[in-house]
């Protein structure tokens, strides 16, 4: 039996979600990442952003996402503390134009896991730490989730996307989920 909301995170129920296709399997899942302003923690802009209730008038920068309407299954604080806000049998907003194994619209067949952070600060290892758990966790509920089929959103949106970045230690978190 798959879960669809992950025992260890607070939920929160974006509206900017839907169905997958029928008969779609989930078999892929992206690492993000994500600051609001940029380099800035510990607020409540991305929690806004997913939630369709950002003021685009907060900050200069926000001015970029006015009517953007954009989600992750979960985002993992800089403390490690996991929000969900899609539940994993639906298509969360987070990949964008992409293609992974010659497979397009990779919201259709993935999670994605935003980390607070930036692609060039390191992340914290409160965030390796609770990344490693959800993906155990995930990969139980949802057995084609294998090492190969772990990626970053640069892997899948090349020349669009840079996230999770240079600063995210593959090596680190691939040892974790051995």
């Amino acid at each position: 039996m798959q879960l669809n909301w992950y025992p260890g995170a607070q939920q929160r129920r974006s509206p900017h979600y839907n169905e997958r296709p029928s008969a779609c399997c989930v078999s892929l899942l992206v690492v993000h990442c994500i600051s609001l302003p940029a380099g800035e923690y510990g607020g409540h802009y991305i929690d806004d952003l997913f939630m369709g209730t950002l003021d685009c008038q907060a900050h200069p920068s926000f001015d970029s996402l006015r009517g953007v309407r954009v989600s992750a299954h979960c985002l993992i604080r800089r403390d490690g503390a996991i929000i969900q806000y899609v539940p994993f049998d639906k298509r969360a907003w987070h990949a964008g134009v992409s293609v992974f194994a010659g497979q397009d619209n990779c919201n259709d067949f993935s999670i994605g896991v935003e980390l607070e952070g930036t692609d060039t600060a390191s992340y914290t290892e409160a965030q390796y730490q609770a990344l490693a758990q959800l993906t155990t966790w995930l990969q139980q509920q949802f057995p084609a989730l294998n090492s190969e089929r772990i990626v970053g959103h640069s892997d899948i949106a090349p020349g669009r996307k840079h996230d999770p970045g240079v600063a995210f230690d593959w090596n680190k978190y691939f040892a974790l989920i051995r």
